[in-house]
């Protein structure tokens, strides 16, 4: 078999057997997660615009809009759900691929299994399924020797490139397809898939729609492929394949089917504590600990943040938009932002959506300290990455003291991990902005028991 081949047979035998208990409870946990993200989104201006698109465009409504309850195509509610699990940089992220599968692959997922009526154990198995085959896909474009994602290097958004083709087999699975029919649903979405990356470092809303527009692919390729239209057998490795297409002649083909269907790369993937870009998360917490260490803003002379040297790019420069950003939405990519943000600010579980809106970017204290923050490369942060997202601050205060907190296993992944309750803590936080306590403790309650529940009727239900 072909790797495509190899992918779609495991998706398709998931499919009739499903996945192991352990697994199906944290692809719940991941259904929670976006779920959270989404419904703290619903008031942000992409969010809106693309809702105002999709009304435009009508059609029978069989999917949920979370956050209003309006029914809608699949495709549109995939467009629109997508758009808003990614808006806040809030969403999981995969290491060393630098992916983050959940923002396309679950709201591809639930879109169709509502249209379908499928049950919530079938749902936790696509999202399953496709979350592994997006991060390996992201895998076979990571360069070891090079220490980071070719699609990256590139310029190219791997989670919308790889989600694209990791939510359809979710989506094929849950349209009924058999092994040939995920295999096209994936070989139609590999022509799908795309995302540039240039709004990281200059501007643009454009990337938060990434996501949205892969899960959009997603439904659409099950949709094309369930009614006759084929993908190619080699459209991942082949000559002009996707990943000879992205990513050239430096791809890991073994990535894509060594340990397949025994080594499961899901329960590794990072939950983000803070909605911000994933490479700033490490410096958040060498702030938070030098605040509770009674560190006062007020006595800061200057900051320096080492940081791995790739993350640099979209953490540092240009550093006149990082000192001063040109949006809340654009603070979140800010080294020195954040680190401002964690030392002045605090909501959330210690850097919260507050510390983003375009008031607090603007805000003169923040600015005067983020101008004071120096980003520099650090040799151990580069022997660390990108299998964490490391950090080191050093601190030097007014009457001369010299302050360090060095971060090897940011918080949020196998090594520094959420609990339980600190996750469902950021579900209700995130939830709040639009729904009350009582519906967020239901919502958590139901994704918790997707695996027991005979239809999502109820769940969707609580997102309006």
């Amino acid at each position: 078999m072909t790797p495509v081949q190899r992918l779609a047979h495991l998706a398709a035998t998931v499919a009739s057997r499903g996945l192991p208990p352990e697994l199906r409870a944290d692809a719940a946990r991941r259904v929670l997660d976006a779920l959270g993200n989404s419904l703290a989104a619903t008031g942000e201006r992409p969010a809106r615009a693309v809702g105002d698109l999709v009304a435009e465009w009508g059609g029978q409504g069989r999917a949920t809009a979370i956050g209003t309850g309006t029914r809608l195509p699949e495709p549109s509610a995939a467009l629109l759900n997508g758009t808003l699990a990614h808006s806040l940089d809030f969403d999981d992220t995969h290491l060393p691929s630098v992916l983050h599968p959940s923002a396309s692959v679950v709201p591809a997922a639930l879109a169709v299994a509502e249209a379908r009526g499928a049950s919530g154990a079938r749902l936790l198995d696509a999202v399953g399924v496709g979350i592994e085959i997006t991060v390996r896909l992201g895998m076979a474009g990571y360069d070891r020797e090079l220490g980071n994602s070719v699609f990256f290097e590139r310029g190219q958004h791997a989670t919308a490139i790889c989600g694209a083709v990791g939510a359809a087999a979710s989506a094929a699975m849950l349209s009924g397809l058999d092994a040939a029919g995920i295999a096209d649903a994936m070989g139609i979405a590999a022509s799908m898939g795309s995302g540039i990356l240039e709004a990281n470092r200059t501007g643009g809303t454009v990337k938060r729609i990434h996501c949205g527009w892969a899960a959009h692919a997603a439904v659409t390729a099950a949709g094309l492929a369930r009614t006759g239209i084929t993908g190619p057998p080699t459209v991942l490795e082949g000559r002009f394949g996707m990943l000879q297409a992205f990513c050239g002649d430096q791809v890991d083909l073994d990535a894509l089917t060594s340990g397949l269907g025994e080594h499961w790369e899901l329960p590794g993937i990072f939950f983000k504590p803070y909605p911000c870009n994933h490479f700033t998360h490490a410096g958040i917490d060498a702030a938070l600990r030098l605040r509770s260490r009674g560190l006062d803003p007020a006595s800061i002379e200057s900051v320096e943040l080492g940081a791995p040297s790739p993350v640099l790019r979209t953490i540092a420069e240009p550093r006149e938009d990082k000192i001063r950003p040109r949006s809340g939405y654009h603070a979140a990519f800010s080294g020195p932002y954040t680190v401002a943000a964690a030392l002045l600010g605090g909501g959330g579980l210690g850097v919260f959506h507050e510390d983003f809106t375009d008031e607090a970017a603007a805000d003169p204290a923040r600015l005067a300290l983020a101008a004071r923050v120096r980003c520099v490369p650090d040799a151990r942060c580069d022997e660390i990455f990108p299998y964490q997202f490391p950090a080191v601050l050093r601190v030097r205060t007014r009457d001369g003291a010299l302050l360090e907190e060095r971060v090897d296993a940011n918080r949020g992944g196998p090594g520094n991990p959420l609990s339980a309750e600190e996750l469902a803590a950021k579900f209700r936080l995130n939830a709040a902005r639009r729904v009350p306590e009582t519906r967020a403790d239901q919502i958590t309650e139901l994704a918790y028991g997707l695996a027991g529940l005979a239809d999502l009727g109820r769940l969707t239900s609580l997102l309006a």
